[in-house]
């Protein structure tokens, strides 16, 4: 068989997904673009309440805008803001509309390999084309040939857990009925009830947090959430970049979260417990959760918990494929250092494409969030410039795919302190800005009794 007669099939529905196979037709490509759920952007539909801090001007792919314009399609006004909801409904659904029946619902990748070779097998391996076994929603199964493949399927389903040493804390899992692990939607009167009135753990760090603290602060502001109250768990300190950029944030809605979370903490409806290390869940007489950290301090109950730690890439499927993965960040090895949280902490990351993306396995790309493996620091756009590539070195254009098309925007936070709080004399202050790492400072934090020394 030659590889050649085969689509190239792209795993996932989403954003980057879609651009994917917008940039392969554009480049006379046959794509098959497959999503395990039964709508496109079936993660992004679950957040559809929570408003990006990407503009419509950044969210839109060129060549999906390329083939939406003889549709009628109108790009939103680029300046403004959606939410997840608007980017499926207004954006990525008409752009599945018109990529037709090259996108197939409800059909999971189940395993993805070269024909009739393991991962063991060196024989005339780059010559065969990979097969694809996908599991669909009515219960078949199937085999699909492909001449290469793109993994666009994030990290959505795969959230990193409360415990601070990278595994489920104990008793995680059995208080699954307390825990949720994504920005709860307080618009929905169901979920609204569930945390009106209550006290609520928050942990972790990122945009997700900033966003939680942010929509339970304004329920707590409200009659009807009176009395609501988060308790924000954090593994480090607090110190000057914990809320991000700020004002100094090229991209101002995403610094504008950090300054609502920190509005959050002043106006006294977060209190933040810090360098707490979750290492167990337990439960008190009425069975509210109570969580323990690592050093023994333990927290007074707490009604719900929302962990937002972050996303980590599901490689199961990917297991017969040579990958060159980092060892830390499960992303591709030559990307990882431009990425890694360990010693960036801008934000910013060097563009990059095919080169960056590949593997020992010829002919398969990891892109958008998956590319990224456990590192937070992706932007939609930088999907966008990762596709574009790929699509231009599937096509043998190596002078478009190696051509830089994208400059990114700078957090405003700067140090390169890494993921760890640690002695001054061992701060790495060589980060992506060279700057010095910030001094811890103490800013609206839990009172004694909150840090488990009371």
């Amino acid at each position: 068989m030659s590889a050649q007669q085969f689509p190239v099939v792209v795993i996932g529905a989403g954003p980057v997904g879609l651009a994917a196979a917008a940039h392969l037709t554009g480049r006379d490509i046959e794509s098959l673009v497959l999503e395990a759920g039964g709508a496109v952007a079936s993660a992004v539909r679950e957040w559809a309440h929570v408003r990006l801090f990407s503009t419509w001007g950044e969210l839109v792919d060129p060549a999906a805008e390329k083939l939406l314009a003889p549709t009628g399609w109108v790009r939103p006004a680029p300046d403004t803001y959606p939410s997840g909801g608007d980017w499926a409904e207004r954006y990525l659904q008409p752009l599945a509309d018109v990529l037709g029946d090259r996108v197939r619902l409800g059909a999971r990748v189940t395993g993805v390999s070269r024909a009739g070779r393991d991962r063991l097998v060196d024989a005339d391996r780059a010559d065969q084309p990979f097969v694809v076994h996908v599991a669909h929603a009515d219960g078949r199964e199937e085999r699909l040939f492909a001449r290469a493949v793109i993994d666009a399927s994030g990290t959505w389903t795969t959230p990193s857990p409360a415990g601070g040493s990278g595994l489920p804390a104990l008793g995680e899992k059995a208080a699954a009925d307390r825990i949720a692990h994504r920005v709860p939607d307080l618009e929905d009167p169901a979920v609204r009830a569930r945390y009106a009135g209550r006290r609520t753990a928050v942990i972790g760090s990122g945009a997700s947090a900033f966003t939680a603290l942010a929509h339970l602060a304004a329920l707590a502001e409200t009659d009807e959430g009176a009395g609501t109250k988060a308790l924000w768990v954090l593994r480090r300190g607090i110190s000057g970049s914990t809320f991000g950029g700020g004002e100094a944030d090229e991209l101002p809605a995403r610094g504008a979260l950090g300054l609502a979370a920190k509005a959050a903490v002043e106006a006294g409806h977060a209190a933040a417990v810090t360098g707490f290390r979750t290492e167990a869940v337990e439960r008190d007489g009425d069975g509210r959760p109570v969580l323990v950290a690592e050093d023994g301090r333990r927290l007074d109950a707490v009604d719900e918990v929302i962990v937002l730690t972050g996303f980590r890439p599901d490689l199961s499927f990917l297991s017969e494929l040579r990958l060159g993965l980092d060892e830390r960040l499960q992303a591709p090895v030559a990307l990882a250092p431009l990425i890694d949280p360990n010693q960036h902490s801008c934000g910013t990351v060097y563009p990059h494409g095919h080169r960056e993306l590949s593997h020992p396995e010829q002919g398969v790309y990891l892109v958008g969030m998956k590319s990224y493996g456990r590192a937070p620091t992706f932007l939609a756009m930088t999907g966008h410039e990762q596709v574009r590539s790929v699509a231009a070195a599937i096509a043998g254009d190596l002078e478009a795919a190696d051509r830089v098309e994208l400059t990114l925007p700078e957090t405003g936070v700067c140090g390169g302190a890494g993921l760890f709080d640690a002695p001054e004399s061992e701060q790495n202050g060589g980060g992506c800005c060279a700057a010095p790492a910030p001094a811890l400072v103490q800013l609206g934090t839990a009172p004694a009794t909150e840090q488990g020394r009371g």
